[in-house]
């Protein structure tokens, strides 16, 4: 069984490698992509992995929701960091939304199910594609700033924007390079809005 599930993604590979890709993409990114289609297929194929509650509930935590929550006390009730981080954040996150859709509507870069037509995700997505992923852009990005502004709760931080990230691809609704773009692009989102918050 597990031979014909291989053989399965390896077939699936080669359909996805085709002239019409490769002009669409250079050279690296093709590669990329071809990365990330056996581990897509290997994990939700191969493996078969099941749909989690827990899985769901953690890719829910980066909806958005969780960051004013935080932030508007923080705003609020903490004197000395609270304007800067706040500011900070504001800028960050702007600007982060903003590159986000640039690179969506630039790269359009089909989600898994649109590629697989054997492939449904456990979830449906908010948009057609899916580089970068933006919950993991705004979940590093959160990390960051909790990192700068309040150095003790960092490690937390970005163990819950990992997983955000990991959540993503096992709902199916990403590729592993979507989490790393996304968490990359998160991070220096944050960081220019630390500079120009004048903390950096």
């Amino acid at each position: 069984m597990a031979g014909c599930h291989i053989s399965f993604i390896k077939g699936c590979y080669k359909m996805m490698v085709t002239p019409t890709t490769g002009a669409k993409m250079n050279a690296l990114f093709q590669r990329v992509h071809q990365f990330d289609t056996l581990a897509f297929l290997w994990l939700h194929v191969n493996k078969r992995l099941p749909y989690r509650r827990s899985v769901r509930w953690i890719s829910r935590t980066g909806d958005g929701y969780l960051y004013l929550v935080i932030a508007l006390p923080v705003l609020i009730f903490e004197p000395v960091l609270g304007t800067a981080f706040f500011g900070a954040g504001a800028i960050a996150y702007a600007l982060d939304v903003s590159l986000y859709l640039l690179l969506k509507n630039l790269i359009k870069r089909d989600r898994p199910a649109a590629a697989f037509d054997f492939y449904e995700a456990w979830i449906t997505p908010s948009d057609q594609f899916s580089f970068p992923s933006g919950h993991t852009a705004a979940a590093f990005l959160f990390a960051l700033l909790i990192a700068w502004f309040y150095p003790a709760f960092a490690l937390p931080c970005y163990l819950w924007a990992s997983l955000v990230g990991i959540s993503r691809v096992l709902l199916g609704v990403h590729y592993p390079s979507d989490i790393a773009a996304g968490a990359v692009l998160g991070s220096v989102c944050a960081l220019i809005g630390i500079y120009l918050q004048g903390w950096l």
